[in-house]
């Protein structure tokens, strides 16, 4: 990617969010982090500049629909264009399926879909203009869902879906789209996650951390290997990528 270039990243404040925008301030001049906690929001940024990129804080809840205009609008003003997006902004509650209630799943959908689908949409036009690339994070459960696991499989799987969509119209308007469908990957979150839900359910954390084992794969993920494949996805060298869902969970989806 040219050193002139912008690159867009939200869910930039931790985790997989955090560790793309670091990668990507390798390739890029700038590098935009959208998220909503700016406490955390200004600690990537002091990486992202220590990595050689110019870093724009925007700490905005892109579940709010005019958070897509604002974010968009603020980096046209600093930095007049944007060559890549990567929709990485979304937690959604895994919950079972027969115990979550329609505001959860409204919830779920706002950031992580509809989030990512107007950001993207909003962003289009500076992204034709610069020929630039979009990348929207999915998730494994898309492609084996459970029940305990269905608002998660099934946001995923649309996220999928909303990504083909999109790429078709790029091959038309020269916007590069893919999604990528990360495995188990250790993040705060995950790491939350199962503090609380272990003792819960009546084992320790350790006895909660052996899901590598019970999915068969060597380990848990890290983000920073996830966003080795984002910075590919929107380098110069993928350009002929479009309309794929890359997966990279090791190994965990057995199925073709």
């Amino acid at each position: 990617m040219q050193r002139e270039s912008v690159a867009l990243v939200t869910g930039a404040s931790q985790g997989i969010g955090k560790a793309t925008a670091i990668r990507l301030a390798s390739d890029f001049k700038a590098v935009v982090l959208a998220a909503r906690q700016e406490d955390e929001l200004k600690k990537t940024a002091v990486a992202v500049e220590a990595a050689g990129a110019e870093a724009l804080v925007c700490a905005l809840d892109l579940r709010e629909p005019r958070s897509a205009d604002v974010l968009v609008q603020g980096t046209l003003d600093r930095f007049g264009r944007i060559d890549a997006l990567v929709n990485i902004a979304g937690a959604v509650p895994q919950i079972d399926l027969f115990e979550m209630t329609d505001s959860q799943w409204e919830d779920g959908m706002a950031l992580k879909l509809h989030g990512a689908r107007r950001l993207t949409i909003r962003a289009w036009d500076a992204l034709k203009a610069s020929k630039g690339a979009v990348v929207l994070i999915s998730g494994s459960a898309a492609l084996d869902p459970k029940p305990g696991f269905a608002a998660v499989a099934t946001i995923n799987a649309a996220i999928i879906a909303l990504a083909k969509a999109f790429a078709e119209q790029g091959i038309q308007d020269g916007v590069q789209v893919n999604s990528v469908v990360p495995g188990a990957v250790m993040t705060g979150r995950r790491r939350s996650f199962l503090n609380q839900w272990a003792p819960a359910h009546g084992m320790s954390v350790e006895e909660a951390m052996k899901f590598p084992q019970e999915a068969g794969i060597a380990r848990y993920g890290e983000p920073e290997e996830i966003a080795g494949l984002m910075a590919y996805l929107v380098s110069r060298e993928a350009r002929w990528l479009t309309g794929a869902s890359v997966r990279m969970d090791g190994g965990e989806i057995k199925g073709i």
